[in-house]
Protein backbone atom coordinates (compact mmCIF):
# COMPACT_ATOMS: atom_id res chain seq x y z
CA UNK A 1 0.00 0.00 0.00
CA UNK A 2 1.38 3.23 -0.77
CA UNK A 3 1.20 5.80 2.15
CA UNK A 4 0.79 9.94 2.06
CA UNK A 5 3.56 11.83 3.43
CA UNK A 6 3.49 14.83 6.10
CA UNK A 7 5.84 17.28 7.60
CA UNK A 8 5.14 19.12 10.36
CA UNK A 9 8.17 21.40 9.42
CA UNK A 10 8.78 23.04 6.24
CA UNK A 11 11.07 20.46 4.22
CA UNK A 12 14.24 21.70 2.38
CA UNK A 13 14.33 19.25 -0.11
CA UNK A 14 12.39 19.45 -3.58
CA UNK A 15 10.23 22.26 -1.71
CA UNK A 16 8.46 22.93 -4.76
CA UNK A 17 6.78 19.29 -4.60
CA UNK A 18 5.09 19.89 -1.42
CA UNK A 19 1.80 21.30 -0.67
CA UNK A 20 0.76 23.59 2.86
CA UNK A 21 -2.45 22.88 4.24
CA UNK A 22 -3.96 22.82 8.04
CA UNK A 23 -5.28 19.96 10.14
CA UNK A 24 -8.62 19.54 10.33
CA UNK A 25 -8.85 16.32 11.70
CA UNK A 26 -6.68 13.09 12.77
CA UNK A 27 -8.61 9.66 12.92
CA UNK A 28 -8.64 5.85 12.68
CA UNK A 29 -9.66 3.78 9.62
CA UNK A 30 -8.92 -0.19 8.10
CA UNK A 31 -5.78 0.11 10.97
CA UNK A 32 -4.39 3.01 9.35
CA UNK A 33 -4.03 7.15 10.37
CA UNK A 34 -6.42 9.41 8.15
CA UNK A 35 -4.92 12.76 8.71
CA UNK A 36 -7.50 15.12 6.78
CA UNK A 37 -5.88 18.62 5.91
CA UNK A 38 -7.51 21.68 4.30
CA UNK A 39 -5.18 23.23 1.92
CA UNK A 40 -3.27 26.40 2.11
CA UNK A 41 -2.92 28.92 -1.15
CA UNK A 42 -0.06 30.74 -1.48
CA UNK A 43 -1.18 34.01 -0.10
CA UNK A 44 -2.03 32.01 3.23
CA UNK A 45 -5.25 31.53 3.64
CA UNK A 46 -7.32 28.19 3.41
CA UNK A 47 -9.05 27.16 0.49
CA UNK A 48 -13.01 26.55 0.48
CA UNK A 49 -14.82 23.43 -0.29
CA UNK A 50 -16.94 23.12 -3.47
CA UNK A 51 -19.90 21.47 -2.98
CA UNK A 52 -18.82 19.47 0.12
CA UNK A 53 -16.12 17.44 -1.86
CA UNK A 54 -13.19 16.02 -0.04
CA UNK A 55 -9.94 15.86 -2.42
CA UNK A 56 -10.62 17.66 -5.37
CA UNK A 57 -11.99 21.31 -6.20
CA UNK A 58 -9.62 22.91 -3.45
CA UNK A 59 -11.60 20.93 -0.48
CA UNK A 60 -10.38 19.08 2.18
CA UNK A 61 -7.74 16.36 1.76
CA UNK A 62 -7.17 13.34 2.94
CA UNK A 63 -3.89 11.43 3.88
CA UNK A 64 -3.43 8.16 4.45
CA UNK A 65 -0.19 7.47 6.57
CA UNK A 66 0.75 4.92 9.36
CA UNK A 67 0.65 5.55 13.08
CA UNK A 68 4.39 5.31 13.35
CA UNK A 69 4.48 8.34 11.10
CA UNK A 70 1.74 10.16 12.98
CA UNK A 71 3.14 9.72 16.29
CA UNK A 72 6.39 11.30 14.72
CA UNK A 73 5.18 14.37 13.05
CA UNK A 74 2.31 14.86 15.68
CA UNK A 75 5.39 14.99 18.07
CA UNK A 76 7.15 17.33 15.74
CA UNK A 77 4.78 20.48 16.04
CA UNK A 78 4.45 23.00 18.35
CA UNK A 79 2.25 21.81 20.47
CA UNK A 80 2.16 21.29 24.44
CA UNK A 81 1.72 17.50 25.10
CA UNK A 82 -2.05 17.37 25.55
CA UNK A 83 -2.59 20.05 23.00
CA UNK A 84 -4.91 19.06 19.61
CA UNK A 85 -3.21 19.12 16.57
CA UNK A 86 -6.24 20.50 15.06
CA UNK A 87 -5.29 24.15 13.17
CA UNK A 88 -2.09 23.38 12.92
CA UNK A 89 0.39 23.83 9.40
CA UNK A 90 2.06 20.83 8.11
CA UNK A 91 3.51 19.69 4.55
CA UNK A 92 1.79 17.15 2.76
CA UNK A 93 3.14 14.84 -0.68
CA UNK A 94 -0.28 12.59 -1.36
CA UNK A 95 0.67 9.54 -3.06
CA UNK A 96 -1.89 7.23 -2.20
CA UNK A 97 -3.18 3.76 -3.93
Amino acid sequence: MNHDRVHAKEPSHHVDRWSVGVIESIRERDGHCVVTVRPVEAGGSTAEPEGGETGAGGGSVELLITFAVRDLFVGRLPIADGESSVGERVWYRKRGG
